[in-house]
C-alpha cells in the first residue's frame, strides 16, 4: 500500500496502548503515516482532531508532524500549547466536539522511546477493532483536493484542571477541602508537573514538588511510578515530612501513592481504596483486570454490587466501564478511572480522590479497616520458560485438563478471560497467562497470607511446567 520504503509500514504495530518504539524506529516518516491513517479512518466523522504530547525531547515535533498531515487532509486540528497529561487530552476529546485525538507519548518507557496513541471521540482507549483498521490504512501522507484544515494552538490544561477540581463536588457531593494537608509530589519530569500539583494546591493542600521541571530525558530513568523510583517521596512521607505522597508516570495517566505507615502502596490496594471511597458517596459496580486483587470483589459484594473481570489492558477495562455503566475501573499496574469523569485512566484525578479520602480518614486507617473487614491480601508471581510458539498450546492443554484441586483446596470456578484463572474454595486464586514481552508464562497467586501464596505458586508451577515439555 503506497510507496513507502520496504518495511516502513511493517514497523508500526499498535499494542496494548498505542504504538511505542525506540527512536531509531519511531521516525517522523512513520509518525506521518499514522497521521494519514487517522485522517483516512475519520474521513466521514465530523469535528476537529485534538493533539497532545508528553515532555520528551522530540514529542512536540512529532505532534507537529501529525498536525501537518491532518490539516493537509482537510481536517481541523487543535494542538496543545504545551506538553500535557494523556488524560487531559482524552478528556478534551470526550467533552468537546472532536472526531478523535492523538497523543505523542511513550508513557513510562525509557527516554530512548516514543509512541503515539489514538483516542476515539468518546475519550476511551482505542480497542483492537480500531487499531487494526488504522494499521490497514497506513500509507504515506496525501493531500486533499479541497481546502486544508485549520490549526488552532490552545491551552488544554486550564479547562481540564478546572473540571477535575470541581468533579468530586459536582458528581458526588464531596466537600473537597485539603487545607492543612502536606503533600510530597513527584512529577518525574513528566507532564503531570503543573497539573497534579496545581489541582491539589487549588484544593488547599501545601504541595512540595520533586522533579517538577521539564527534563526531556527524565534524568536518564524511565518515568515509571514504582517503589524503586519513588524513594525520595517515600522518605518524605514515612519520616513525617509530608502527610501523603504521589508519583505520576511520564504522561500522568498512572499514579503511585505513598502513606506514612506503608510507604509505596500496592496498586491493588489503591483500587480498593478508590472504589471504597466512591461507594461512600455514590453507588455502582466496578471493573478490574484478571490479575487485580479480589479485595475489590469483597468490597463490592458487601455493598451488593457486581464486579466485571477483563483481560489485561486498560482498553478492556474502559470498554467494560461503558458497557456496564460501572462506577470505576482499575488494573494491576496502577491505572484507575472513574466512569462519570472519563473512561480512561487518570493519575491526576485519582491523586485528588486519594488526598480527599485521606483528609476524611487517613489512608492507613482505611486499609486497616478493609483488611479487618475483608481479609488481607498477598500476591506473588513466578515464571515458567515457554517458547512463544508454544504458549497457546500450553494454555489449551491446561484448560483441557484442569485439576479439581490445587494446593489442598478444590477448584470452585475457572475463568478464561485472559489465560486460565483457577478460583479455589478457600477464596484464593491462581492465574496462568502468557507474558507479552518474553518467552515465558506467568503464574500469579493471591491469598490472605504470604505462606499460602508460596504454596499456590509451587502448585501452579508443578501443573504448568510439565505441559511445556509435552508440546
Amino acid at each position: 500500500m503506497g510507496n513507502e520504503a520496504p518495511g516502513t509500514r511493517a514497523e508500526i504495530t499498535f499494542g496494548t496502548d498505542g504504538w511505542r518504539a525506540p527512536l531509531s524506529t519511531f521516525t517522523s516518516e512513520r509518525v506521518r503515516m499514522v497521521g494519514q491513517a487517522v485522517a483516512s479512518y475519520l474521513d466521514d466523522e465530523p469535528g476537529a482532531v485534538a493533539i497532545g504530547y508528553d515532555a520528551r525531547e522530540h514529542s512536540r515535533g512529532f505532534a507537529e508532524d501529525l498536525a501537518a498531515v491532518l490539516t493537509a487532509n482537510g481536517r481541523d486540528v487543535v494542538l496543545s500549547n504545551r506538553d500535557c497529561p494523556t488524560p487531559a487530552l482524552a478528556w478534551t476529546v470526550a467533552s468537546g466536539e472532536f472526531a478523535g485525538g492523538l497523543v505523542i507519548t511513550a508513557s513510562h518507557n525509557p527516554p530512548s522511546y516514543n509512541g503515539v496513541k489514538f483516542v476515539p471521540g468518546n475519550g476511551a482507549p482505542a480497542v483492537p477493532d480500531v487499531t487494526d483498521e488504522l494499521e490497514q490504512r497506513l500509507e504515506p501522507p496525501q493531500e486533499t483536493d479541497g481546502p486544508p484544515g485549520e490549526r488552532d494552538e490552545r491551552d488544554l490544561l486550564t479547562p481540564y484542571v478546572e473540571h477535575v477540581s470541581a468533579f468530586l463536588g459536582e458528581e458526588f457531593g464531596v466537600d473537597v477541602n485539603l487545607d492543612g494537608l502536606t503533600v510530597a509530589y513527584d512529577a518525574m519530569h513528566g507532564s503531570g508537573r503543573g497539573v497534579t500539583d496545581e489541582v491539589l494546591s487549588r484544593a488547599g493542600a501545601s504541595v512540595s514538588g520533586r522533579r517538577c521541571e521539564r527534563t526531556p530525558d527524565f534524568g536518564g530513568t524511565a518515568p515509571e511510578p514504582t517503589p524503586e523510583n519513588a524513594t525520595a517521596v517515600v522518605e518524605d512521607v514515612t519520616s513525617g515530612g509530608a502527610d501523603i505522597g504521589f508519583v505520576n508516570d511520564g504522561d500522568a495517566d498512572r499514579v503511585g501513592i505513598v502513606t506514612p505507615e506503608r510507604g509505596f502502596l500496592d496498586p491493588n490496594i489503591v483500587l480498593a481504596l478508590v472504589y471504597d471511597f466512591l461507594l461512600e458517596h455514590g453507588d455502582g459496580d466496578v471493573v478490574r483486570t484478571v490479575p487485580t486483587s479480589s479485595l475489590v470483589d469483597r468490597i463490592a459484594a458487601a455493598d451488593d454490587r457486581s464486579v466485571y473481570e477483563t483481560a489485561v489492558g486498560f482498553k478492556w477495562v474502559a470498554k467494560a466501564m461503558g458497557e456496564y455503566d460501572a462506577l470505576a475501573g482499575g488494573e494491576e499496574s496502577g491505572g484507575y478511572g472513574v466512569t462519570a469523569h472519563l473512561r480512561n485512566k487518570d493519575g491526576v484525578l485519582v491523586a485528588l480522590i486519594a488526598a480527599t479520602a485521606h483528609v476524611e480518614r487517613p489512608l492507613d486507617e482505611r486499609i486497616d479497616h478493609l483488611f479487618e473487614t475483608h481479609g488481607e491480601i498477598h500476591q506473588g508471581r513466578r515464571s515458567v520458560d515457554c517458547p512463544d510458539e508454544q504458549k497457546d498450546a500450553v494454555l489449551d492443554a491446561l484448560e483441557g485438563n484442569l485439576p479439581s484441586e490445587l494446593a489442598g483446596a478444590s477448584v470452585e470456578s475457572v475463568s478464561s478471560v485472559d489465560g486460565v484463572k483457577l478460583v479455589l474454595a478457600d477464596g484464593t486464586w491462581v492465574l496462568v497467562r502468557p507474558s507479552g514481552t518474553e518467552p515465558k508464562l506467568r503464574i500469579y497467586a493471591e491469598a490472605t497470607a504470604e505462606s499460602r501464596v508460596s504454596e499456590l505458586l509451587d502448585a501452579g508451577y508443578s501443573v504448568v511446567e510439565p505441559l511445556v515439555g509435552d508440546q
